[in-house]
């Protein structure tokens, strides 16, 4: 059994039935927002990246996905990659004017991306998540969102090229 910090309840208290069938597992929810996990050792890992994605934002639907072998789960910490020490800035160049640089680095990568605080947490197919993660890194690191959509959209043409 583990026991989790969950800060997300109402999604757990949304898909519990569902969040507890796909891990195999007896979830109990706890006063202090706390979640206790029955289940075996391996499913006990899973859990663990299930409410890690749970607890950035992911709805759990997206964060079931991660039980899929082709798909991968990623966090980083833009403190990590940033040059400056105001990340309000760089939290605002990842998501872009409106979501734009967000909503692109999505849809070319097909991933899923959450933002909170300081952490990026990305959902996607394995082959692209790598791609994902390099774009907002060099976002992170001060590149021109123009030049991260070139380096996509390039990884996305040599990828076609190979089928």
């Amino acid at each position: 059994m583990i026991t989790i910090a969950i800060k997300n309840v109402k999604e757990l208290i949304r898909s519990k039935k569902k969040l507890e069938q796909k891990l195999n597992a007896k979830i109990t929810l706890q006063q202090d927002k706390t979640v206790n996990v029955e289940t075996d050792s391996f499913n006990e890992f899973e859990a663990n990246r299930v409410f890690d994605a749970l607890n950035l934002g992911f709805s759990a639907d997206d964060a079931l996905r991660i039980l899929d072998e082709e798909i991968s789960f990623v966090k980083i910490n833009i403190k990590d990659y940033a040059k400056t020490k105001n990340l309000e800035v760089v939290r605002s160049r990842i998501i872009g004017t409106h979501g734009k640089t967000k909503a692109t680095i999505e849809e070319i990568t097909k991933c899923t991306i959450k933002l909170k605080d300081n952490i990026v947490g990305i959902i996607g197919p394995s082959e692209t998540t790598e791609t994902a993660l390099t774009a907002i890194t060099n976002i992170s690191r001060g590149t021109k969102q123009a030049n991260a959509y070139r380096y996509l959209e390039r990884i996305n043409t040599q990828k076609r090229k190979q089928k």
